[in-house]
């Protein structure tokens, strides 16, 4: 983090007086967001902790403790608030942990299971609680700056290390990507738990000189774990004149419907990034005639966040850009993507997570490149079914045409060993049934037979984190899926035969 740290010094020298951070009625120039990360660095090195955990809601204390640990050399972790207890109480027993920064203590205590047996102010609205640390606790090489739980596909957290230079030089990539400037006022609209909006989000303008705005999530429109309200944010975005901000495909969908349905768009954007999770290339070209400047990229934390990125004069909807200029990524035989340079520190278990610098890390996504050198990602290796006619399908393919049909909101395709593919479909509630054939029938246009939809059933309503059916960053547990809606998968797939539609709901 040293270029990120000197970087601010060298803004608090240069331009003292500007705008470094802002959250709600608080503001703090450079220069004296240099001194606070100066102090608060002391205070923790005084606290003497092997790894600290951050629980809070977005804001200006939040950026200024993990700034501070950075300072001072120890690892964070941020601990998301959509965690569940069992979740929040296995990243507590591996990470080391034993003072956890929060605005919530008891209600941290509460869900996390955990006994306080410390409690002191630290900062503003944080206070800072010491817990006693796991018994299974990874012993970390002094390298490591944050380890970033990832819920993944399955309940239980994966801790991604991640080495200091590692985030340091994603944060310099992007700048240059995004063209990342003193001008720039950045709204950050998801959690500052997602690693993601840590690095770009805060990181990024940071090393420009820029702004970085702060709002809580409420201020964005993010309600528990998985409300959002797209009127909010879009006025929160106009009112702070953001210019850059980052989105999750559900977002962006959000704000495409809200617009065609009159609501104008933030004057101020220059640059939004979607990330996070599948999206159709007619969605973010829908976004873009709407006065949305979208780019597309693609990422994952063991990479310590983006590997890809649409940039300014180079943004072509379908694709998520070129990769970053320090990394070099390739297509390995069976099509899956591999990065190289990427310094992955390896997972938090109970031996040493260090890992080789040189080994290129398995995305297990799948993917190509055109003859520009932009990647194009195709679906996930695991993901991947054989129809009982011998086809692959990789059913992030079929998703994304159909989530390009105006109205529908959600989409998950099953086809293992089955003669045709199916799909449960989460559409506006305005849509008839009538309506939502069309568009399974406009998405079908654009596929080879193989891979169309032939069944469908209507959800009553979306598939959600709360009831363990998606990842709290949108993807699909499918498994999951599967499960909860095996009596009616195997009602489409054996009482139906393959032109017929099944109209009723869950």
């Amino acid at each position: 983090m040293n270029k990120i740290l000197q970087a601010i010094s060298h803004h608090a020298l240069n331009r003292p007086r500007a705008v470094a951070i802002r959250s709600g009625n608080r503001t703090i120039n450079y220069a004296t967001l240099r001194m606070m990360i100066d102090s608060l660095a002391s205070r923790l090195t005084a606290m003497a902790p092997r790894a600290i955990g951050l629980f809070a809601d977005n804001g200006l204390d939040w950026v200024l403790a993990d700034l501070g640990a950075q300072q001072a050399g120890i690892p964070v972790v941020p601990l998301p608030g959509f965690f569940s207890r069992a979740q929040l109480q296995y990243a507590l027993q591996h990470s080391g942990i034993d003072w956890v920064l929060t605005d919530h203590a008891d209600m941290f205590s509460a869900h996390a299971g955990v006994a306080i047996l410390e409690n002191r102010a630290f900062l503003n609205e944080l206070d800072a609680i010491r817990i006693e640390a796991g018994s299974a606790a990874a012993r970390l090489p002094a390298d490591i700056c944050k380890i970033s739980y990832t819920s993944g596909t399955t309940g239980t957290p994966r801790g991604v290390c991640l080495r200091a230079d590692a985030v340091e030089q994603v944060a310099l990539s992007l700048q240059q990507a995004t063209g990342a400037n003193e001008e720039d006022r950045h709204v950050c609209a998801l959690p500052l738990a997602t690693l993601l909006e840590n690095i770009a989000g805060v990181y990024v303008p940071l090393l420009a000189g820029a702004e970085c705005i702060v709002p809580t999530l409420a201020e964005v429109g993010l309600t528990g774990s998985s409300g959002f309200d797209v009127r909010r944010q879009l006025a929160t975005l106009q009112a702070l004149r953001a210019t850059t901000v980052i989105l999750v495909p559900q977002m962006l969908a959000a704000q495409v419907v809200a617009l065609r349905a009159g609501l104008p768009a933030p004057s101020t954007l220059r640059f939004v990034a979607v990330g996070g999770g599948c999206i159709s290339a007619r969605t973010v070209m829908a976004a873009l005639e709407l006065g949305l400047p979208v780019h597309e990229g693609y990422g994952l934390s063991e990479c310590a966040s983006v590997v890809a990125l649409n940039r300014p004069g180079d943004n072509l909807p379908g694709c998520v850009g070129k990769p970053l200029p320090h990394l070099r990524v390739e297509i390995a035989k069976d099509g899956e993507i591999l990065v190289h340079n990427a310094n992955f520190a390896g997972y938090l278990d109970e031996s040493n997570p260090a890992t080789n610098k040189d080994q290129p890390v398995a995305t297990g996504d799948l993917g190509h490149f055109d003859q520009a050198g932009r990647l194009y990602i195709t679906g996930r290796k695991k993901n991947v079914f054989i129809t009982s006619f011998g086809r692959n399908v990789s059913p992030e393919w079929v998703e994304s045409e159909l989530l390009a049909q105006r109205g529908l909101l959600q989409a998950i395709v099953f086809g293992e060993a089955r003669p045709f593919n199916a799909a449960l479909i989460f559409a506006h509630p305005e849509m008839d049934t009538a309506q939502i054939e069309a568009a399974v029938a406009s998405a079908n246009a654009h596929l080879p037979d193989y891979a169309r939809v032939r069944h469908w059933l209507r959800l009553r309503e979306p598939l959600s984190a709360q009831h363990g059916l998606m990842t709290h960053n949108g993807r699909p547990r499918r498994a999951a899926i599967a499960e909860a809606y095996r009596q009616n998968l195997e009602t489409i797939f054996e009482g139906k035969e393959a032109h017929d539609v099944l109209q009723s709901a869950a």
